[in-house]
């Protein structure tokens, strides 16, 4: 995917030289602007939200979650620790709050409490839920196109909806399917 990136890069480089050879610099440092300005932005909207997950860690919000949530997070992912429930429970909520950076690293002890069981069924059910990430409220899309000056920032609120909902439908019955499929192989060998 780099050599792809590498080739069109080099390629535009190319034609706007020729094209508009005055263009070229100014081009590159209005992009190079466009992408640290887009760095710092993401960078603020995940250092709230990590200080918010951290405090709700350690206030024990989440462990009151995770019990709600236990139950749930148990019979989804069949899985008995209840460190990786509560790390399951934590990044699904910050999933569903539209937070996909600030979810990773609860996916990431998550993934380490379920290989310590072997639950290999959760690990690759968790990759295909974060994946798809259903969103109720996508919190960092919205953050950005009101940092990009979006009039009505928070429009793509039902269609990100929808779109989350039927991915991860799609994604996790797909992932059924072929856990059964996979299963009905194995039998036959």
């Amino acid at each position: 995917m780099n050599a792809i990136f590498t080739v069109v890069f080099i390629a535009s480089m190319i034609a706007i030289a020729f094209i508009a050879p005055d263009k070229l610099l100014p081009t590159l440092l209005g992009g190079a602007e466009n992408a640290a300005q887009m760095a710092l932005t993401l960078f603020c909207i995940y250092a709230v939200w990590m200080g918010l997950s951290s405090l709700a860690e350690k206030s024990g919000l989440s462990r009151g979650a995770a019990k709600l949530l236990k139950p749930a997070t148990r019979r989804i992912f069949k899985t008995n620790s209840d460190s990786a429930g509560e790390n399951l429970a934590m990044n699904l909520s910050c999933n569903l709050l539209g937070l996909g950076g600030a979810a990773t690293p609860y996916a990431v002890k998550a993934i380490g409490e379920l290989e310590k069981e072997k639950n290999y069924f959760a690990q690759k059910l968790l990759f295909v839920i974060n994946a798809t990430s259903v969103q109720i409220l996508p919190t960092t899309v919205i953050a950005l196109r009101a940092s990009a000056g979006s009039v009505s920032a928070a429009d793509i609120f039902l269609p990100s909806l929808i779109c989350t909902a039927v991915s991860t439908f799609t994604g996790v019955l797909l992932f059924i399917i072929t856990q059964k499929a996979g299963k009905r192989v194995k039998k036959w060998r």
